[in-house]
């Protein structure tokens, strides 16, 4: 899978896939990371992405013009082509913008994109993007969550890691993607202990394993933790 991410903080990207799974996954070749700088595809002295909003309002909007272009350039522009029977369909790339107001992603989403052969995510900033990329640009718009963020870096950063522990031989125990949380079969993960099997604090209360996870049945350990997961 490639993944492209196309924003003007491309050194925000480098500490976080740098580490952990995602460079794992790099570095099994299971994924190619490419992070573009929007500026690349601007025109003016000052490399200007954004300007202020028609009809008046707070803060700037993003242009539609340089990430019109840079989509254009790099054969991602709204990837719905015509098919024979004269209905539409994917290819294997999908282009995604980053907004408060688009769907919510969830895990079932992430595991639908691992099906893709590539992914192009647009970060956005300030308060918010021309609407003609979202019109006219892109397959989907995507929101992490019932909240508003500085830009679209988090968000990607949040989908790359989904996405990507969910590809074959990623994780070094696959059964973690099937047991976790908000898969199939599971809503809500059930929980986790280790060793030691009593702590004690500093105020001396004493914290244990609950005995069942001792017992070696697994048949109950089954059961237990069935009971567990909040529905």
């Amino acid at each position: 899978m490639k993944i492209e991410i196309i924003t003007i903080f491309p050194e925000m990207f480098e500490s976080y896939f740098g580490g952990s799974i995602v460079k794992r996954a790099i570095d099994k070749g299971k994924i190619e990371i490419v992070v573009h700088d929007l500026r690349k595809w601007t025109e003016d002295v000052h490399k200007s992405v954004d300007d202020t909003p028609y009809g008046g309002g707070a803060g700037m909007v993003m242009k539609v013009e340089p990430i019109y272009k840079a989509l254009k350039e790099l054969d991602a522009l709204k990837t719905v082509i015509p098919a024979k029977a004269g209905t539409h369909q994917k290819t294997k790339t999908k282009t995604v913008l980053f907004a408060a107001g688009g769907e919510q992603f969830a895990q079932q989403t992430a595991k639908s994109y691992t099906d893709l052969d590539r992914i192009v995510m647009i970060c956005g900033r300030y308060e918010g993007v021309d609407q003609r990329v979202a019109n006219y640009c892109v397959d989907e718009v995507v929101s992490v969550g019932p909240y508003v963020l500085t830009g679209g870096e988090l968000p990607a950063m949040i989908v790359t890691d989904a996405v990507t522990r969910l590809l074959p031989d990623v994780l070094g125990n696959e059964r973690s993607v099937i047991e976790e949380s908000f898969s199939d079969d599971f809503s809500v993960e059930y929980p986790h202990y280790t060793r030691p099997e009593v702590f004690e604090n500093f105020d001396k209360e004493v914290w244990s394993v609950p005995d069942i996870l001792l017992s070696g049945d697994h048949k109950r350990i089954a059961d237990w933790r069935a009971s567990q997961r909040k529905k």
